[in-house]
């Protein structure tokens, strides 16, 4: 009797149209989570313009500003930076819990991603509740209750996008992902390899440009760009999410 073969049968290839499909689904996530970029780059402008003198998102600022505000025994801002550093992170352990850790077998856009920024999207209908009810000009306390939601909601975006499991993948922590653009550029890497970090940047840059435009244009619609921006990612995520 011949003896068992011992060759291995390779597996066979996924179908063709089954990457073209991934391919298309992952495009589409870069796209939303560049809209997610916007929503902090106009988060930030109108804290930092509107609600305080605080960041929403770049709690390393924030940091900064703490330790200014102690040498110049600045009360007020103390009271701003301080409470959205600790906003911000209550935010993060929320999105942290709601979104979970990448798994195996995971989708392009997770279910878990869509609850996460569906809290987040309250938290910013919340804020905007409270925006248009003062005429955009909120007294001392509103001020601040406001401002400490949206550090809450950028929080819970900041953890949440850390369910897709892609490195280096943020919407609101961004000096590191310039700085990887940099480096990639300066050591020869192509300008497509970093393409993706560039529109991230890109599309912080002008969510804060809008969000401090319409400040200055038209303030009672300031919260009308972010929760647009936000509200799209969520329809668009859950529409698609099981395709993905």
């Amino acid at each position: 009797m011949p003896a068992p073969s011992s060759t291995t049968i390779a597996p066979a290839p996924a179908p063709a149209g089954d990457d073209l499909h991934h391919r298309r689904a992952v495009r589409l996530r870069q796209s939303l989570v560049v809209a997610l970029a916007v929503v902090s780059g106009a988060t930030d402008a109108i804290g930092l313009l509107a609600l305080g003198g605080a960041f929403t998102s770049v709690m390393t600022g924030n940091l900064v500003l703490l330790g200014v505000s102690a040498s110049q025994a600045d009360g007020a801002l103390a009271l701003a930076v301080g409470g959205a550093i600790v906003a911000f992170c209550a935010g993060a352990a929320i999105g942290a819990r709601l979104a979970g850790s990448p798994t195996p077998g995971d989708r392009v856009w997770p279910r878990p991603v869509t609850v996460a920024l569906t809290v987040e999207f309250a938290l910013l209908a919340a804020y905007a509740t409270g925006w248009w009810v003062t005429g955009g000009e909120p007294g001392a306390v509103t001020t601040l209750a406001l401002l400490f939601a949206m550090s809450a909601a950028l929080g819970i975006q900041s953890s949440t996008v850390q369910r897709f499991g892609v490195n280096g993948m943020s919407t609101t922590y961004l000096t590191g992902t310039l700085t990887t653009v940099v480096m990639r550029l300066a050591t020869g890497r192509g300008v497509r390899e970093v393409r993706h970090s560039i529109e991230i940047l890109l599309g912080l840059v002008a969510g804060a440009a809008a969000g401090a435009g319409l400040l200055m244009i038209a303030p009672l619609t300031a919260p009308v760009l972010q929760l647009a921006a936000l509200g799209g990612v969520l329809v668009i995520g859950a529409l698609a999410g099981r395709r993905m």
